[in-house]
């Protein structure tokens, strides 16, 4: 199962925004024994919005969707969803429900009474129109759910929200996927080597141990380190130690330098 992230913001392309999502949705993954396979920025253009969604939606894989689907008009989510799948957009019951009385509860809490055919509290339960079919992910911070269709997850941009639904899906729909696959990784820092010298090596490792994967983080260096490169293997826990020992020890025989971490 391949796991996606799709941001979706003009305010995190122009930078008035830095994103909280990626690294967030890495430790909630990798807390679980999960990984991301991949992820996505997107503006608030509805054609790219769509085109997106209609790939992901194609792939089978869980995405989960982060911003866009308020209710202004540059909340675009929830209608490129509906347009992705080619499907009209519904008002559902229960989101309805939970909007209304979140209204209501924020007029007590100011002590005036809320009027729930006012054009504002009205306009507000756009939030609550998704695609027909789609069911709740539940809000926590405020009752305003989410909505999912097809192993995708769409929560809204705020991080304080987004994480506790996104945590929701996760418990909820795949608890049974954690830590099925162990994994680890191990490493070195090489000196005085060039990659394309070790990329013969990186092969022969891959090639050796079909169940791990062998990365290479080149460093120019700075005023306090040399130059160097982060060279390691990752994956399932027997293959990796054994392609690890295998890898120091052609380091050895190569006579490069290297220190593990």
């Amino acid at each position: 199962m391949a796991i996606g992230l799709i941001i979706i913001g003009d305010e995190i392309l122009s930078g008035r925004r830095v994103d909280q999502h990626f690294p967030k949705v890495l430790q909630l993954l990798a807390a679980r024994g999960l990984q991301l396979a991949w992820a996505e920025v997107l503006g608030d253009e509805p054609a790219r919005i769509v085109a997106t969604l209609k790939r992901s939606f194609a792939s089978g894989d869980v995405v989960f969707c982060c911003g866009g689907i308020g209710a202004t008009p540059d909340d675009h989510t929830r209608q490129a969803a509906a347009d992705a799948l080619g499907l009209p957009l519904r008002l559902h019951a229960e989101g309805k429900r939970n909007i209304q009385q979140r209204i209501v509860q924020m007029g007590e809490q100011s002590g005036v009474a809320a009027d729930l055919d006012s054009a504002e509290n009205l306009h507000r339960l756009k939030m609550a129109e998704f695609a027909e079919g789609a069911a709740l992910v539940p809000n926590p911070y405020n009752n305003v759910a989410g909505f999912s269709l097809r192993e995708h997850y769409f929560v809204p941009g705020f991080p304080v929200m987004a994480w506790p639904m996104i945590e929701w899906v996760l418990d909820t729909h795949y608890a049974h996927l954690f830590n099925r696959a162990p994994r680890v990784e191990r490493a070195v820092t090489v000196y005085g080597a060039a990659e394309s010298a070790l990329t013969p090596l990186m092969r022969a490792l891959e090639a050796q141990f079909p169940l791990v994967k062998v990365f290479s983080l080149p460093s120019v260096g700075d005023a306090a380190t040399r130059r160097h490169i982060e060279l390691g293997v990752k994956g399932e826990p027997a293959q990796t130690a054994a392609a690890y020992a295998q890898l120091c020890a052609e380091l050895t025989r190569l006579r490069v330098e290297f220190q593990p971490l």
